[in-house]
């Protein structure tokens, strides 16, 4: 019950049931999806300060649709794709962008894309990362974009659900919340994977509760539920769960208990065609 970045040395997730529960939540994603919607608006905001005018533009991992159709407003003369992992995604934002829009919706994996190479003078992606293997989504960004196209991502860091890994711990040992992959460790797979001049940096953000149950509730219908190889099958058991509740529940700050959330921002560009193959430029991050 937990949003995800799997570094190169985790276990990888079980793809299957992240695709289930993200096809389970499509009816109540929309109504839970406060961060998204405000990290999909801030990577918007920071395309202000970007000198691109792109032919094509890819939301990889569009989830609802939310910054597939943002994108579309902003380049209106772009031919918009959104991609997603699971069917009912991507079907919700097709729905959502109406009859008349000219945005196509594809189904895919990000680390093996259906698309062509060169295909794109963007591709842009909010807080997918945590459900795939980066290093694999890099290098299919890489070859879809275009020479000096540019991809630009919000994901999440080692920080995040602090708190709800902290309370599981205190129960047992199965994994609960997946490892979150440092932004200077998300450069360097950037420039493993071709890129150059990669630039990241963190916004921290606390959210509040009612309570820990509230959390749970708002991870669900996200479908950000455990995924992890390893992690405990079956059902939880009502003790365990409830000493978990009472340990989340300890947390809490005048009467809220929070939910931290490490929001990493990052761009990066695909090499001019004439130095593909040279050294990149240097990972520089800003904290």
């Amino acid at each position: 019950m937990a949003q995800t970045i799997v570094n190169d040395t985790a276990p990888a997730l079980d793809r299957r049931s992240v695709r289930r529960h993200f096809a389970r939540a499509v009816g109540s994603y929309d109504g839970a999806a406060v961060l998204q919607r405000h990290a999909a608006d801030e990577l918007i905001e920071r395309l202000d300060v970007v000198r691109l005018e792109p032919r094509a533009a890819l939301d990889l991992g569009c989830g609802t649709g939310y910054l597939t159709r943002a994108l579309a407003q902003r380049y209106r003369r772009a031919r918009v794709v959104g991609l997603d992992l699971v069917l009912p995604m991507a079907s919700a934002a097709r729905r959502r962008a109406g009859w008349f829009s000219r945005t196509r919706y594809v189904v895919g994996e990000a680390e093996h894309l259906p698309l062509a190479s060169g295909a794109f003078d963007l591709v842009a992606s909010n807080l997918m990362l945590p459900w795939c293997e980066p290093a694999a989504v890099f290098a299919e960004c890489r070859r879809v974009l275009r020479p000096e196209g540019l991809f630009v991502f919000t994901s999440v860091g080692p920080d995040t659900l602090a708190e709800l890994r902290a309370a599981w711990r205190g129960v047992d040992d199965a994994p609960h919340v997946h490892a979150f992959l440092d932004m200077h460790d998300v450069g360097d797979a950037l420039v493993r994977a071709g890129f150059a001049d990669p630039v990241m940096d963190v916004d921290r953000r606390t959210l509040t509760y009612a309570d820990a149950r509230a959390v749970v509730r708002d991870l669900r219908a996200l479908g950000a539920r455990n995924a992890h190889r390893r992690r405990a099958r079956g059902l939880t058991g009502r003790a365990r769960f409830a000493r978990f509740l009472a340990a989340y529940d300890a947390l809490a700050r005048d009467g809220r208990v929070p939910a931290t959330v490490e929001l990493v921002h990052g761009h990066a560009w695909a090499p001019r065609a004439s130095t593909a193959g040279r050294p990149v430029i240097p990972i520089r991050a800003r904290t």
